[in-house]
Parts: structure tokens; C-alpha cells; sequence
């Protein structure tokens, strides 16, 4: 469907450029936004790549796994119907780490298995379980101590100070994540009591 809306503007811009007589600046345009995509790939690729090699030592050193541990109870709190040692909880509390240092390619694959791992403890395959739905909202709007694709945006626009935006991140974010959870426990408790009448 996105390649349909992606080709429909194309064709769209072509066609209102050939009426206006400004194919030369759609042209341009083109030109110099495929320029400027490859100088944010490059910018984006150098800073995912440190923290990649940052989050790689420090699994090897074990960080993560005390991480993993640390986290453990709370996550264990907010997902009561997860099995302390079942495997969603690994991917889920991983999955938060790597969100947590902006590593949001990393944490993709992570937080598909964990959804994985949620389904197979699902009962009602055809609905998300209330696991699912915390995991999303928390994942959605996820706490982030290092904003890394922020970081390199404004490095690849050459801000004098690109980590300024770190406090205000982690402030919303930290924001988002507990309203995120409150919402989702107010329409789970909704939704409990509806099931019950």
C-alpha cells in the first residue's frame, strides 16, 4: 500500500511540474533530496554503529544481562501474567535496553520475538493479550537515555551542541513511558470491568 501512496506522489509531482512548466525544479528536488538522504544514511550508519559496538561490549562485559537482571522485578510487575524465567520477559526487558541507548534497529528484531514469545502465552490468538498491549505502549513510547538517530541528525546539520537535546529526551520519553502504562492499566481495568458485567 506505501509503494501505491510513494508511486502516486511521483506521478503526482511529474505531472503538476509538466502543467507548471517547473519539471526542472522537480528534477532539483529530486537530485538533491537523494543527495541529502545518502549524507543522513552516512551520519546516521557512523553514531548507530558506535553505540552498536558500545551495546556489543557491554554484553560481552555483562552489563546487559545485570541490566536485564535489575530490570527484572519491575518488568516483572507490570507484566504479572509473564512467567518470571519464560522467555517473552528476556526479549521485553532486552528489547527495553536497546531502546533505552536509542538503538531502535536493534530493538526491532527484539521486540518481534517478544511479541512472538507473548502470543504463544496468549489464550485468544484472534485478540492481543493484555501482555501485548502494555509491551506495545511501553515500547512505543520507550524511555531513551541516549537519542542516537536525534544525535547524528543534528551532527549531520552541524549544531554547535548536539547532545543538548539528552535531558529533554529523556524527560518526555520518561513522561510518555509512565503515561503510556497509566492509560494502558485504566483500559485494562476498563475493559475487566465491562468482561465482568
Amino acid at each position: 500500500m506505501v509503494n501505491y501512496i510513494w508511486g502516486g506522489m511521483i506521478i503526482i509531482s511529474v505531472i503538476c511540474g509538466v502543467i507548471n512548466g517547473t519539471i526542472e525544479e522537480v528534477n532539483k528536488a529530486a537530485f538533491e533530496g537523494a543527495k541529502e538522504a545518502v549524507t543522513i544514511s552516512i551520519g546516521l550508519i557512523s553514531v548507530l554503529m558506535l553505540w552498536m559496538g558500545l551495546m556489543e561490549i557491554a554484553q560481552k562485559a555483562g552489563i546487559i544481562e545485570s541490566l536485564s537482571k535489575f530490570f527484572q522485578p519491575a518488568v516483572g510487575f507490570i507484566f504479572p501474567e509473564v512467567p518470571k524465567n519464560h522467555p517473552a520477559m528476556g526479549y521485553m526487558v532486552s528489547n527495553m535496553i536497546a531502546n533505552m541507548f536509542g538503538l531502535g534497529n536493534a530493538a526491532t528484531p527484539l521486540g518481534l520475538k517478544a511479541m512472538d514469545e507473548l502470543q504463544s502465552l496468549n489464550k485468544n490468538k484472534e485478540e492481543a493479550s493484555r501482555s501485548m498491549i502494555t509491551f506495545l505502549a511501553i515500547n512505543t513510547s520507550s524511555v531513551t537515555l541516549v537519542p542516537t538517530t536525534v544525535i547524528s541528525l543534528r551532527m549531520t546539520y552541524g549544531s554547535a551542541s548536539p547532545t543538548d537535546i539528552v535531558l529533554t529526551t529523556i524527560l518526555a520519553s520518561l513522561v510518555a513511558t509512565i503515561g503510556a502504562i497509566i492509560i494502558d492499566w485504566l483500559f485494562y481495568k476498563k475493559r475487566s470491568r465491562r468482561e465482568r458485567r
